[in-house]
């Protein structure tokens, strides 16, 4: 289908120093999540996603105030309509809940081997859908999902993008014509070629259809099946968008890219997880191939 945390004194009394012992406890916070180092995480952005057989890339990785670990790809990558089926107001789609797999190597051949396992655990569709959303632009290009990472694969996880590091945080004011960005698909089309996973492409303005929702661009290499709900940084190492649909008119071949600010927000404000942030990458972005 095609349509990416978390230490104390001593009293000079004996009966203080007792009660500050016992108080220590609660007043270490929960250990940071230790990622995994990113030449050797498993669970990346860039990372093929698979549903009910259904193939799509990872865009970036997030975490909640409670220190679960989520995954994020395209909501449509859970649907269960055709390609052609764009409306996530209407659209029908797989349950929360639903198992994913985070797969290496996969092709038309083959599933690839699982890396590590997840449960689909937001979907902009479902939400929009329980909500009864009408707005036609949000409707059409609110496309973000979330798969929690089980808590026995966390560890293998790291929230750099291949080749070119980063993000290094959120774009909130969009892109101008001739922008640079960046991505890394990772779709079964390509029988694991990764030579063709990283991406270089233009932006061709800031909104379709005059709404910051979705932002359309050209990549030397087109989105394709397979690399839907993969992420795009700007040319400072923001995380700016998701990859949603490809374009037929009246930019034939374009890709169009969800907003992710707008996507988040969405999320923080209906999925009901608390804390629901990105987390930047461990290692620096460099605008390279």
């Amino acid at each position: 289908m095609l349509r990416t945390h978390r230490s104390v004194r001593r009293a000079a009394a004996i009966a203080a120093g007792v009660l500050t012992a016992a108080l220590v406890p609660a007043l270490i916070p929960s250990p940071a999540q230790a990622w995994a180092p990113a030449d050797t995480a498993r669970i990346t952005p860039g990372v093929q996603m698979y549903t009910d057989g259904a193939q799509c890339t990872a865009n970036f990785v997030y975490t909640d105030s409670a220190d679960n670990v989520y995954v994020g790809y395209a909501a449509h990558c859970a649907g269960l309509g055709e390609a052609t089926d764009t409306n996530g107001c209407a659209a029908k789609s797989l349950p929360l809940g639903t198992p994913v797999t985070f797969n290496e190597g996969g092709s038309l051949l083959s599933e690839g081997t699982v890396v590590g396992r997840g449960t689909l655990a937001y979907s902009s569709w479902l939400t929009m859908q329980k909500r009864g959303t009408t707005d036609p632009n949000t409707c059409a290009y609110n496309d973000l999902a979330l798969v929690k990472v089980s808590s026995a694969d966390k560890g293998k996880v790291n929230p750099s993008v291949p080749l070119w590091g980063g993000p290094t945080g959120i774009d909130t004011d969009g892109t101008a014509a001739g922008d640079r960005v960046y991505s890394y698909g990772n779709s079964s089309v390509r029988a694991d070629l990764d030579l063709l996973s990283p991406k270089i492409g233009l932006s061709l303005g800031d909104s379709v259809n005059g709404t910051r929702w979705s932002h359309p661009l050209y990549n030397v290499t087109p989105g394709i099946p397979g690399d839907s709900g993969s992420g795009f940084l700007s040319a400072d190492g923001k995380s700016f968008g998701t990859l949603s649909t490809l374009g037929l008119l009246p930019l034939p071949a374009s890709n169009n890219i969800g907003d992710l600010d707008l996507e988040l927000d969405f999320a923080k404000a209906t999925s009901g997880i608390s804390g629901l942030r990105l987390v930047n990458g461990t290692e620096p972005f460099k605008s390279i191939l």
